[in-house]
């Protein structure tokens, strides 16, 4: 809700309303599909990937990915980081294949692509990119068990943080004001 008209045009093909961004969030399939965040320090979202299987069984299936980054985070290798933890998954679910519909003018989602070893397409205004994807290995799955985890205990450190600093504002709100008044009595 928060990306600029430019970034929702580039992200889903047309000027996307709020309305409509609602209605693709609301038919978001939790049960066969992933969502893949980035939080900052303030535990906002600040980076959103989705990979959506084309079919329940996900050994042989492709899927197709989509990246959203904030505009004051961009450079920063978050799409593309996303994208290959996307891969990852992918692989070890037993897909074989990733897509990425883009504008032909979305030059840094077909650029992540490309880099990943994609072959893109374009076909006027639009481009798709291609990935095969090979099998998993062991190492793909104990590297994105470790990745999980990590990610999951960061995610836990900067909500304990925020905690914290959330408390310690919230003293100093009733603290100042109460050593002011003994300060003056």
């Amino acid at each position: 809700m928060t990306l600029s008209p430019q970034d929702r045009y580039f992200r889903f093909g047309f000027s996307a309303k709020d309305e409509q961004i609602r209605a693709y969030v609301a038919s978001l399939d939790f049960d066969r599909d992933e969502v893949f965040g980035i939080y900052n320090r303030h535990l906002r979202l600040i980076a959103m990937a989705h990979l959506a299987y084309s079919s329940e069984v996900r050994a042989s299936a492709s899927s197709e990915f989509g990246v959203s980054v904030l505009e004051p985070v961009r450079g920063r290798g978050y799409g593309r980081r996303l994208f290959e933890r996307a891969v990852m998954h992918a692989r070890n679910e037993g897909v074989t294949a990733m897509y990425v519909h883009a504008l032909s003018e979305n030059t840094a989602m077909l650029k992540i692509a490309k880099r990943a070893g994609a072959t893109v397409v374009r076909d006027g205004a639009e481009s798709e990119a291609h990935l095969s994807l090979k099998p998993a290995t062991f190492h793909t799955q104990m590297t994105e068990i470790m990745e999980e985890h990590l990610a999951q205990a960061n995610y836990h450190f900067k909500a304990q943080a925020k905690q914290f600093w959330d408390t310690y504002s919230r003293i100093q709100q009733i603290w100042v004001p109460v050593r002011q008044r003994a300060d003056v009595e």
